[in-house]
């Protein structure tokens, strides 16, 4: 197989750098860094440890990338009005789009914009449990974990799915394969929730968001939101999920998540994605998130 990763970001940079790195055929799109690539090759820099691609297949346009089996879309949600359009060049007839994304609506949004253009997608999706970030023109650097969940959308099946994970397995990826689409970007949310919007609100890293037993039972709390908003349409998360994912990051390497980086640099926030959804689903379902709603009102301020 082949594949494309379309917006070579830090998730781009780390997936598609790992299965280039072991030698799968990976076809990347850069904007703003494509020169330097395409000139200097990509470096990452990783806990588990630092790999360098001297010569990556580079380019600064879908239309002139070749047709590809599997297309892995890292984009921040914030450019996917742009997608469908992006996509159209590299798919082949029955090539796997697989939305390695934050929030949840986005698969369903594709599947009905590419139909607006006579294409019949196949679509899964991808939730990165990782922190990494870019640390300049062509390096990103991989601070801790890594997994990468993936799923299909309900309904929709490809002879690639299998081969993908494998594929990443044997490159070094830890993969879980979901039983539910649904209940894993619920699961994502749980996280990024709280973690992404506190981070800009509050003007600090994801360990100081947790350094008093007060922060942590706020953050509990607005997990809690999340996971009832997804059992209303049967996610399935049990309330100790919050717990673990506390724990998670109580040991991991504090670190500023995407929101805040992209606050930082006066980029949009991925507020649809991981806030304003979210909380629309939730109150199609009769469930309120007045903590989340909070949240979102206050940052809605800052953007």
């Amino acid at each position: 197989m082949n594949y494309a990763v379309i917006g070579t970001g830090a998730l781009g940079g780390y997936y598609g750098g790992k299965l280039a790195n072991s030698g799968r055929d990976v076809h990347f799109l850069y904007h703003s860094e494509y020169e330097h690539v395409r000139r200097h090759g990509l470096k990452v820099k990783s806990c588990n440890g630092d790999f360098y691609l001297p010569k990556v297949n580079v380019y600064s346009s879908t239309q002139e990338m070749p047709k590809c089996d599997v297309v892995l879309v890292t984009l921040k949600t914030t450019q996917n009005h742009l997608l469908a359009d992006m996509l159209v060049p590299v798919l082949k007839h029955d090539s796997l789009v697989i939305l390695i994304q934050n929030g949840i609506d986005y698969e369903e949004m594709l599947v009905d914009e590419l139909a607006k253009k006579g294409i019949s997608a196949t679509v899964g999706g991808g939730l990165a449990f990782i922190c990494a970030s870019r640390t300049g023109a062509g390096e990103v650097t991989h601070y801790d974990y890594g997994k990468l969940t993936l799923g299909m959308m309900a309904n929709h099946s490809s002879r690639h799915f299998d081969a993908v994970a494998n594929d990443f397995v044997e490159a070094g990826v830890e993969i879980v394969k979901a039983d539910s689409l649904l209940t894993a970007r619920w699961k994502k949310l749980v996280w990024n929730v709280p973690f992404n919007p506190l981070s800009v609100t509050e003007h600090c890293d994801t360990g100081e968001l947790l350094d008093t037993q007060a922060k942590r039972d706020y953050v509990r709390a607005i997990m809690l939101e999340v996971i009832n908003a997804g059992n209303r349409e049967g996610a399935g998360i049990d309330e100790s999920f919050a717990d673990e994912m506390i724990e998670s990051t109580l040991v991991m390497k504090p670190y500023l998540p995407s929101m805040r980086l992209d606050y930082d640099a006066g980029r949009k926030m991925e507020l649809d994605a991981i806030l304003r959804n979210p909380i629309a689903r939730a109150k199609r379902n009769g469930a309120e998130m007045p903590l989340t709603s909070k949240l979102l009102d206050k940052i809605s301020q800052m953007q």
